[in-house]
Parts: C-alpha cells; sequence; structure tokens
C-alpha cells in the first residue's frame, strides 16, 4: 500500500475543494499540512491541562510542564541528540537561526569570517549580515555548480584561520540540493569554525542523527513537519552552548537575579526566555509520534519517488525548465521549476484555478535567484499525503499552460 493511501484520511483539510475541484496541496515546503492526532493532542491540552510551566505547584501546572517537556524527550528521539539539555525550544527556524547568530555574534571581532553559501534562504543569511556589520566580521559565500549542488572546491578556498563560523543549509528550499553536512563540518572545525546548519527542509524528510553529522548547531521548524506553528528547535552541542551566554533576557532563563547582574539557568532553560510555546510543543510531540510511526525512512522513500516523478515529467514537457540536481542525484522533496512565457506567479495562479496549491516567486532566496538568473519560480513541495496520482495531475495541468500559449 502506497503512504497516502495510509495517510490521507487522518488529514481533514484535503478534504476542501478548492476552486470547484479537490484539494491537491503541494507546498509542504512551506508549511505541511496537519494531522488529525496533532489537532487533537492541542485541543486536548488546552481542554484539559492549560498552565505555565515551571513555575507552578498546582495540578494544571505540573501537568503542562510534563507535556512541555516530554515534547524536549520525543525531538531528543527524533534528531538523534545525544543529551535532552541539547534542545531548545524557539518560535521556529527562523528565530533559532537569529538566536544563534546574536549568541555568537557577541564574541566576533573584526577580520573575523563567516561563511555562508548561494542556496541559503534569507533567514541564513540576513542575521549573518547584520551581525558582520555589526561586529566589523566579513562574510563569504561558497558558490554552487551548475547543477545546484554546493562547489566545495571553493569552500576549501574560503576556509581559513580566520573563519569562525559556517552556516548552510541542509537541503535547499529552492532546488532541493542535500548538502553533504558531515563534510561540510569536518572541513569546517579542521580551521576551528563552528558549524550552523539550518536543517527546515529536512527535518519532515530524512531521518536525522545529530551525532553522525557532528554540527554545532541544527535548526529546523514545527510546522514544516506536520506540527504546529510557533515552535521550532534550535539543536546545540553541549560543549558549545556550555561556552555562550544567553542571547536573549527575561524570566525562565535564570536561577537568581541582583540588580546588576544574574545567575543564568542550567541547559536548555537558559536559552527559553519568558514563557514558551506549550500548546504547540504538546503538537510537536504528536507530529514526531505520526512520522515515527511511519517511519522516516519509509517517508523519505515515498517523497523521493514523488519528487523524480515531478522532476522527470516536467523535463519531458517542452518549454517548461526544471531546476536544480539532475535526475539521478538525490535531492530533497522539492522541484522548481519554469514555464516559458509564463511568471511563475501566473503559473500557481492557473494551478489554483483547478485546486493545485504550489509556491510561487522568489521563495525567500534571492542571491539565488540571481545565480539562476530568474527573478523566481514556481516550487512544488511533497508531503506524507502526496500521491502519484496528484503528481501526474500537476504534470497534465503544465502541460496544458503551455499548449494554452
Amino acid at each position: 500500500m502506497m503512504l497516502d493511501e495510509l495517510t490521507r484520511d487522518d488529514f481533514p483539510i484535503l478534504q476542501r475543494i478548492v476552486n470547484g475541484h479537490p484539494l491537491v496541496y503541494l507546498d509542504s515546503g512551506a508549511s505541511s499540512q496537519k494531522p488529525r492526532s496533532v489537532l487533537e493532542a492541542m485541543n486536548r491540552y488546552y481542554e484539559r491541562s492549560h498552565a505555565n510551566v515551571h513555575r507552578s505547584i498546582h495540578t494544571l501546572g505540573e501537568e503542562a510542564t510534563e507535556l512541555y517537556e516530554v515534547a524536549r524527550d520525543a525531538v531528543q528521539r527524533f534528531i538523534g541528540a545525544p543529551s535532552r539539555e541539547e534542545v531548545v525550544f524557539t518560535r521556529g527556524t527562523t528565530d533559532g537561526l537569529g538566536l544563534i547568530a546574536e549568541t555568537i555574534g557577541r564574541t566576533l571581532g573584526k577580520g573575523d569570517e563567516i561563511v555562508v553559501t548561494e542556496l541559503e534562504h534569507h533567514s541564513n543569511l540576513i542575521p549573518w549580515q547584520l551581525v558582520a556589520k555589526d561586529r566589523g566580521a566579513v562574510l563569504k559565500a561558497v558558490p554552487i555548480l551548475a547543477d545546484g549542488t554546493l562547489d566545495l572546491a571553493a569552500l576549501d578556498c574560503l576556509l581559513s584561520p580566520h573563519t569562525r563560523v559556517v552556516a548552510f543549509t541542509h537541503v535547499s528550499n529552492v532546488v532541493g540540493t542535500i548538502t553533504p553536512v558531515a563534510e561540510i563540518v569536518r572541513k569546517a572545525r579542521a580551521v576551528g569554525a563552528l558549524t550552523v546548519v539550518d536543517g527546515a527542509q529536512a527535518a519532515p524528510h530524512l531521518r536525522l542523527d545529530m551525532s553522525a553529522l557532528g554540527c554545532d548547531f541544527y535548526v529546523l521548524s514545527a510546522h514544516k513537519m506536520l506540527g504546529p506553528t510557533g515552535i521550532g528547535v534550535m539543536y546545540g552541542r553541549r560543549a558549545v552552548l556550555d561556552r555562550f551566554e544567553p542571547g536573549r533576557g527575561g524570566s525562565e532563563m535564570i536561577k537568581e537575579v541582583w540588580i546588576d547582574h544574574a545567575q543564568w539557568n542550567d541547559l536548555p532553560w537558559r536559552f527559553e526566555p519568558g514563557t514558551p510555546p506549550i500548546a504547540e510543543a504538546v503538537g510537536l510531540t504528536a507530529a514526531i509520534e505520526y512520522l515515527e510511526k511511519l517511519g522516516m525512512d519509509r517517508v523519505a522513500e515515498h517523497e523521493r519517488a514523488l519528487t523524480r516523478q515531478t522532476q522527470e515529467g516536467l523535463a519531458r514537457i517542452p518549454g517548461v525548465t526544471v531546476y536544480g540536481p539532475p535526475a539521478g542525484v538525490d535531492r530533497g522533496a522539492v522541484v522548481s521549476f519554469a514555464v516559458d512565457g509564463l511568471h511563475p506567479h501566473d503559473v500557481a495562479a492557473l494551478l489554483d484555478a483547478e485546486g493545485i496549491a504550489v509556491r510561487a516567486g522568489h521563495h525567500c532566496a534571492m542571491p539565488l535567484m540571481r545565480r539562476l538568473g530568474v527573478v523566481g519560480t514556481s516550487r512544488a513541495t511533497f508531503s506524507v499525503f502526496n500521491s502519484p496520482d496528484e503528481v501526474s495531475l500537476l504534470l497534465t495541468t503544465v502541460a496544458g499552460l503551455r499548449s494554452a500559449l
């Protein structure tokens, strides 16, 4: 049985009719839909156990705290983190990357170097631009090759004894390139640099193991992996986290406070000021349990097949350009394409008229768009509920757009 046949009935929103057609949702790279188990878990929390966490002695506070910390255990298991203290909850990938940049940035000085790549989402570029400007650091970018993969030879040339940070995506949100994380980490560590990995497009689709990847930081968002909006994860290697002062202040992240100084809380709470996203953590636990029940290897296999079907099918349509690594090279569950004679926004609007939801625009990766020589692309992304029949419908509809020109 195909994975979508097992999962589709679990997603209530997929029963919607859009513009007179059954919804075909191919935009999980922006935000995935949610299974009923996630919705019910969050609703149950609000109906039965809602209170603030960690500071309440009463029953509801203890229940809420337990549910919140159970989510941390679930994330530790899901990403293969060596310890739960290395799992810090944030508001999302963007928030986590900003927190890391703020924290590391205070340790940088004039002439220190930060290396990013041409594949980066703005969320893993703008924070480093701000740090470089504020601290007098130098920002460099690893170029991509013609096939959308990273130029690792260029990376070797960019790395130097002055490199302090190497920040890069695990999976490109535009061209689907899967970067060799462990290899890049080894190269960065050889010059003493910290590594920061944007895992937003990898966590929903690939089996993760922080011990194997070896990176210092790894960030992800729940809402792209069947969970709720408003919560993300910042994994930080404990030996690194212990070295840093917290980047943001407030309650929860302290042990004791005086007028002129404070004593910080233990990990991971040192990096979690204020009331956290408690209900969202409950939803994240449910999403992780849902994915684990399916099995991440099976998830990856299913989405790999859909991606290949889309990539190969679009490439056969005259006047359609597909971006990223060629067929036969493993990529994330992302296929970006352009239709000659049509702006990407027009492609998305015409597909929406047929009930097909795709993304269009620069995908918060304008430097990469310039590198590709386009203003934007149309983008199909996949999840566990998508089917080969939906891909066939996409291909037929895109082919129809060309014939109508």
